[in-house]
């Protein structure tokens, strides 16, 4: 499908955030050049268009919603045809994930039966464009709001996201799949039940051995705060194997994805004996590991979080510190 150009993605701005977000990106994308370039004339008519129309009156929010739903529905075929349509879709999911970011929009959304649309018909569309905006709205909508967690669960939604999260061919759906996962499973019990009758857990380890750096980053933050606010689940994922997975995922080439994995292991073997017992099994080398690992980041600022979290497994398992290792200039 043809880009379209800058202007594919403009729409009237239907709140201070949208124009203050579309006046920056006109700004930037005016500085292309000198810094003291003027902006073009197109562009410059453009925004004041957008000032004009933002300011012009108040906006009735559920009717853009209702609007945007309308604009959902129907079928969308797969011709060049029906490109313009795909676009203008993308623009309603772009606009909704805006709108429904205030808390009585997002449980609007659902009101008005936005919620089964999404789930029913775009999380699994071929078009991946579709596909990651319809996650991305699920999650925005579901972050911190009851209501909207409980009814995206009660329509199967657990499931279908961490399908995509785990099979999905284009990195950006399944990015977003799990920031959708995490926004219904975080401090919500029905969330982490669905969580856990779905095999979560070994969705997250799969996400975390891939070759995404920002899906095995956010995977192994989402593992480390689960953890933190649920130990209860420790035994599960000892049984699964997940301090022998991911001291292996240490042992890949280092990157900043490695501070989230020991903060993770770091949750695992506090106040939880089979924890620091798997973690001091001779065949894991995993006190070797900490100690090399300390080495190669103590003089590096920004490991300073990941060089603790070494600092404190060796402690917490093998009763070493940093006083007990020679030549760490600190």
């Amino acid at each position: 499908m043809a880009d379209g150009g800058p202007e594919r993605n403009r729409q009237v701005p239907h709140n201070l955030q949208s124009l203050l977000r579309m006046a920056v990106e006109a700004g930037a994308a005016s500085g292309e050049g000198s810094a003291a370039e003027p902006m073009p004339q197109e562009r410059r008519q453009w925004l004041q268009e957008a000032l004009a129309n933002a300011f012009s009156g108040p906006v009735d929010e559920v009717q853009q919603i209702k609007e945007c739903l309308q604009c959902l529905q129907g079928e969308l075929g797969d011709s060049v045809e029906d490109e313009e349509e795909e676009e203008r879709r993308e623009q309603a999911l772009d606009l909704l994930a805006d709108l429904c970011e205030n808390i009585d929009n997002a449980a609007d959304f659902c009101k008005l039966d936005g919620m089964r649309l999404l789930l029913e018909r775009y999380l699994e569309r071929p078009e991946a464009e579709l596909r990651w905006r319809a996650a991305h709205l699920v999650g925005v909508c579901s972050q911190n709001v009851p209501f909207v967690q409980e009814h995206a669960l009660a329509l199967g939604a657990m499931g279908t996201l961490l399908r995509l999260l785990d099979r999905d061919h284009n990195e950006t759906v399944r990015v977003k799949a799990l920031f959708a996962t995490s926004c219904l499973v975080r401090e919500q019990e029905i969330g982490l039940l669905e969580f856990l009758k779905e095999d979560g857990f070994s969705v997250l380890m799969r996400a975390m051995q891939s070759d995404v750096m920002k899906l095995k980053v956010k995977s192994a933050f989402l593992l480390q705060n689960l953890l933190l606010s649920h130990p209860e689940h420790k035994d599960t994922l000892c049984a699964m194997g997940m301090v022998q997975q991911l001291v292996a995922l240490l042992r890949t080439e280092h990157s900043s994805f490695h501070e989230h994995v020991l903060g993770a292991l770091c949750s695992l073997v506090t106040d939880f004996p089979q924890g620091l017992e798997e973690c001091r099994a001779p065949e894991l080398g995993f006190h070797e590991l900490l100690v090399e690992r300390r080495r190669l980041v103590h003089t590096q600022e920004e490991f300073q979080e990941e060089l603790e979290f070494c600092e404190r497994l060796l402690r917490v398992c093998f009763q070493d510190s940093p006083e007990e290792s020679p030549g760490m200039d600190r």
